[in-house]
């Protein structure tokens, strides 16, 4: 009797549910769909070539290993890749990699370029006659991956970046668009994949620049009139980091130079990362012709940290400052400072100055009295985070409930409540507000922000709530 594809797949799961974390599996796994069963060939769907490539990256051994377990010697595994063209979906099937481990890549052939010699290229960054590999990456040799916690704020955009720095320039995912708020290590993952790009290929030139620096090399070229220098400079770079193109809005002869620079660069196989505040779709200022190239590889968002990523980024930072502080403390810190990891690390470094300067022991009252300083005397930003503090300090509730799964009522109304003031005081989409809320899709925070105005119409008590509410965040 013929095996049922459902039945295999099922089967399949269990054994990688027993080898990997459950967040691991939720991310990896949980969307799969399997399609059918030809022979010994079980055909899988995925949401992206990002996921494929992941997969075939990290958990081959495991796939291989449950496949044979369901299908014997011979079994095959092959992928049907949802892609978006047009608006319409489509399945772009990917040939079959076991029962073989060599792992070929099957559709990012190099690019064979002619030898090019760059020695006598004027440039912004370095004397005129020296070599490429003398170039200065301009990296902080701190921002590296083994110091970026990972955590479900950044785990597509980390996985994104490491892949790129494995094979730079032959991912799909190329240009890897990273984008978010203020202080949520954007440019550390952005150096982090130069960093290690370079450890791995020390042939590649890297540079790091930042959106206004190059605004600034732009101008000086053209009025020194070396424009071609320029172009020519930043044409010869392998792994090119734009970091804050935003800087970029409104400076229309600055982006028709990255025009020509990311077509040269994307079309002979360099590698692009670039960072923004916000996704290319609610980019202001820049031309529709660039935005459509952002939109090429891979967009990933990094959103405010949860709890437990909070409290591991401080420990990670104390562990590489060599420092050793108690987990009660750090416990408090990351239930008090939620925005941004910027403020994270600076809340622990007034503590460890206050207690040094002051000689005083970190005591969980030492860290009260510290950070309900910062927290009072800091101006938030009406983010997603500071609204989800708010709304828990409101109602009493810790700000991990709100993005937990539980359905009670109190706290399914406080996170309808959050979804309400992040529509009305961001300039944030549906989707993006719903994936900092608990991970939901943006008909729940358009049914959540339906309930609220009925409620607001409806019962006084809930009114007089919004209404404390919204003056909090106002002040």
């Amino acid at each position: 009797m013929d095996k049922d594809y459902k039945q295999v797949w099922s089967n399949c799961l269990r054994l990688i549910k027993d080898n990997v974390r459950g967040a691991e599996y939720r991310t990896w796994f949980a969307d799969i769909v399997p399609v059918k069963l030809n022979g010994k060939v079980l055909t899988i769907q995925v949401p992206s070539t990002f996921y494929y490539e992941y997969l075939e990256e990290t958990y081959i051994d495991l796939l291989r290993k449950a496949l044979h377990a369901e299908l014997g010697e011979g079994a095959g595994l092959e992928y049907n890749v949802v892609m978006q063209n047009n608006m319409m979906p489509h399945s772009q099937p990917l040939i079959t990699r076991y029962p073989s481990s060599n792992k070929k890549d099957i559709y990012n052939n190099p690019v064979n370029m002619p030898n090019e010699d760059h020695s006598s290229i004027k440039n912004p960054f370095i004397i005129p006659g020296l070599q490429k590999l003398q170039i200065d990456p301009k990296l902080n040799n701190r921002n590296t991956f083994s110091r970026l916690v990972e955590g479900e704020f950044n785990r597509l955009a980390r996985s994104a970046g490491y892949a790129i720095a494995t094979n730079p320039g032959k991912t799909t995912f190329n240009p890897l668009f990273i984008y978010g708020g203020s202080g949520l290590g954007k440019t550390h993952l952005a150096q982090a994949i130069g960093i290690e790009t370079k450890d791995r290929f020390q042939d590649k030139v890297v540079l790091y620049v930042t959106g206004h620096e190059f605004t600034m090399q732009f101008g000086d070229a053209t009025a020194n009139n070396t424009r071609n220098d320029f172009l020519h400079f930043y044409q010869m770079i392998d792994l090119l980091i734009i970091d804050d193109i935003h800087e970029l809005a409104g400076k229309a002869k600055t982006q028709d130079i990255f025009f020509e620079i990311f077509n040269h660069l994307h079309q002979t196989g360099k590698q692009l990362i670039i960072t923004s505040d916000t996704a290319p779709a609610d980019l202001q200022g820049i031309e529709p012709r660039l935005l459509s190239r952002f939109k090429w590889g891979l967009s990933a968002e990094l959103s405010s940290p949860d709890y437990d990523s909070r409290k591991a980024i401080l420990k990670q930072y104390a562990y590489n400052e060599g420092i050793e502080i108690s987990d009660d403390i750090l416990e408090y810190v990351a239930a008090h400072i939620t925005n941004n990891i910027r403020e994270l690390e600076g809340a622990l470094i007034s503590l460890l100055a206050h207690s040094t300067l002051n000689r005083e022991t970190i005591t969980i009252d030492l860290a009260r009295q510290i950070i309900d300083k910062l927290v009072k005397n800091t101006t938030h930003e009406l983010n997603v985070g500071y609204i989800q503090k708010v709304v828990c300090d409101y109602f009493n509730l810790n700000t991990d409930a709100i993005t937990s799964k539980t359905r009670k009522r109190e706290i399914v109304q406080a996170r309808q409540i959050a979804m309400y003031f992040a529509k009305n005081m961001t300039k944030l989409s549906l989707a993006t507000i719903g994936s900092q809320i608990g991970g939901k899709d943006h008909a729940t925070v358009l049914h959540a922000c339906k309930t609220v105005n009925n409620l607001i119409d409806t019962d006084r008590q809930f009114k007089g709530y919004i209404d404390e509410i919204e003056k909090k965040l106002r002040m």
